[in-house]
């Protein structure tokens, strides 16, 4: 018996049973540093000078806003991102300086009535 030929050679073995695939999930959308978050990352990184926080308000994690940096290197994105961080800088060291972006320039604050210095009005 141990040299009779297979009675049933693969091609005339029956197909199994076709089982349905399970639904497959569509994966969740890959977020993509779009032209819009771009520009939201730029403006919360002039607001907070923190890359984290303004990643995180754009939707996006640190270290991709950093990969990003690095692959648009030369382009406005980078040199945008440069100079965000140097007015940020700006406004950090003179916070009474006039801001640039400001739609309308800062109002001098009123004087006071009397005209009495400051330090001479306060009692002790």
């Amino acid at each position: 018996m141990e040299n009779q030929p297979n009675r049933n050679p693969p091609h005339a073995r029956p197909a199994p049973a076709a089982r349905p695939n399970p639904p497959v999930e569509a994966a969740p959308p890959r977020a993509h540093w779009t032209p819009a978050r771009q520009r939201i990352f730029l403006a919360a990184l002039l607001e907070s000078g923190s890359v984290a926080r303004a990643a995180t308000a754009a939707g996006m994690s640190r270290s991709s806003a950093h990969r990003l940096r690095r692959r648009l290197a030369g382009t406005v994105f980078a040199q945008t991102w440069s100079r965000v961080l140097a007015l940020h800088a700006d406004r950090l060291a003179d916070p009474f300086a006039p801001d640039p972006f400001a739609s309308e320039p800062r109002a001098a604050p009123a004087p006071r009535s009397g005209g009495a210095p400051v330090a001479a009005s306060v009692r002790k």
